[in-house]
């Protein structure tokens, strides 16, 4: 049965691991060819060669920087993608997972060796020098859940980044949001996972980034490729685009990967070959497409060579057919775990907690109670509820009634309803208030007024 198969080529990994090429340089000359010119291009930017570590071993130097991290894990992704074609596999196409787009562009030949690495430095070095302070995080829903997500925190700079996977997106902002979005995603029951990467990308914060490259990245000659190179960020095979546009617009733009993984199997592809060290987009291909295969060469350490073409033969004893592709092992990587059950549509919620019986809400039809010593005044705490919520809704304060359902009648979201009972929590200094499931369930202002006067003494407000 013949194939269809597609490359694939890793974005920001960690760095390979010393030796990881030792068998590929012995085995394939075109292997040796195209990593003596990386690191030729390498010492051009005065950087070490990077082939002595990746072929015959050696620890990552604490010193190192991004630019020889990123140089490494192209040099992986490229001789890993000339072994390949040298055992006979021949690819339909050629995709990249962020800045994957640019070795993409180097395997398909659009853009030369040298010249994709002299773009990876210039890229590194630009975001180096803005130094946003940033953090990528994973997190194990679908991305229009994860876009709802960094909605609710209202920050420019925080956005979906990627959509890798149905239950895989990451998020792109500041790094003090980190401790919040990963409250209110606990709080919904979603997974998170923060992304040790040299540089944070994908989101607006980068404008000055992009900038400083289209004005000073060097401009190299392009086009003319061997293959189709599809463009996640884009959206669209690249066809005569400027490598340095290429580059530069990908730093502020989401990656839809999920969408042209699934566009390439539509239109046949059944293979998907990772050129990488680990089994890092191969899971995102597997979990956005049932059933489809995928191989990670590298992946089998003990593997004698690069398997060749994949195709069906007569099984061995072992039950491996010839050629057949690497399957994709559990190692760790830098995504975010994947749930073993859809996540929730909304905050999942357990069966409500006995209700709070107010200690000093003023009764129907009689005079208020005078608070206790050393409690809150129930009319004091709903006007500065009405005054929160009222904010966010958009309301006058006066229009919202003490028993209005928050979702059912004033549209408070589940998730919009985590976050303001953390502001509540903090505006009370009551930190138990955001493990009160009664106030998710079933929430009105005069039931979080109750849990509010029955939380304790006075405290400051924030």
């Amino acid at each position: 049965m013949n194939t269809t198969s597609v490359l694939v080529m890793p974005g920001t990994v960690p760095a390979p691991r010393g030796g990881i090429l030792h068998d590929l340089h012995a085995r394939h000359h075109g292997v040796r060819e195209v990593l003596a010119r990386v690191d030729d291009a390498a010492r051009e930017l005065d950087l070490p060669a990077v082939s002595p570590r990746l072929v015959e071993g050696g620890e990552v130097a604490p010193e190192r920087g991004p630019d020889l991290q990123y140089v490494e894990i192209f040099a992986v992704s490229i001789a890993t993608q000339r072994a390949l074609v040298e055992t006979g596999v021949d690819p339909v196409a050629v995709v990249g997972q962020s800045v994957g787009e640019l070795w993409a562009l180097a395997a398909a030949g659009y853009i030369s060796i040298e010249d994709t690495v002299r773009l990876a430095v210039a890229r590194s070095r630009a975001l180096t020098r803005q130094g946003w302070q940033g953090r990528m995080i994973a997190v194990g829903v679908d991305g229009r859940r994860a876009e709802h997500l960094a909605g609710l925190f209202g920050h420019p700079d925080l956005v979906l980044a990627c959509e890798n996977a149905p239950h895989q997106s990451v998020l792109s902002g500041p790094t003090a949001l980190t401790a919040d979005i990963e409250r209110v995603a606990a709080a919904a029951g979603w997974p998170t996972n923060r992304l040790d990467v040299p540089h944070p990308t994908h989101s607006p914060a980068l404008a000055r980034s992009a900038r400083e490259l289209r004005a000073g990245a060097p401009r190299v000659p392009y086009g003319g490729g061997r293959m189709r190179v599809c463009s996640p960020w884009l959206g669209r095979d690249v066809v005569d685009d400027d490598p340095v546009e290429l580059m530069a617009g990908a730093l502020t733009a989401r990656v839809r990967i999920l969408d042209t993984i699934r566009e390439l199997h539509a239109a046949g592809a059944d293979v998907f070959v990772e050129c990488g060290e680990r089994a890092v987009v191969a899971k995102m291909i597997q979990a956005s497409v049932p059933g489809v295969r995928c191989a990670v060469p590298l992946a089998e350490r003990d593997a004698p060579a690069v398997p060749a073409r994949p195709t069906t033969g007569t099984p061995r004893s072992n039950g491996a057919r010839p050629g057949a592709p690497v399957a994709v092992r559990s190692e760790p990587t830098v995504s975010a775990p994947t749930p073993a059950a859809d996540p929730p549509a909304a905050v999942r919620t357990p069966a409500p907690a006995a209700e709070v019986t107010p200690a000093t809400r003023p009764e129907p039809g009689g005079p208020a109670a005078a608070p206790s010593s050393g409690t809150r005044d129930y009319d004091a705490v709903l006007a500065q509820l009405r005054d929160l919520y009222g904010g966010y809704l958009g309301y006058p304060p006066d229009l919202l009634g003490e028993d209005d359902s928050l979702e059912a009648d004033l549209g408070v979201e589940s998730l919009k309803q985590v976050a303001l009972v953390g502001q509540v929590a903090d505006l009370f200094d009551l930190p138990d208030l955001r493990s009160n499931a009664s106030l998710l369930g079933f929430g009105s202002l005069r039931r979080i007024a109750d849990a509010v006067v029955a939380g304790g003494a006075v405290g400051e407000a924030a």
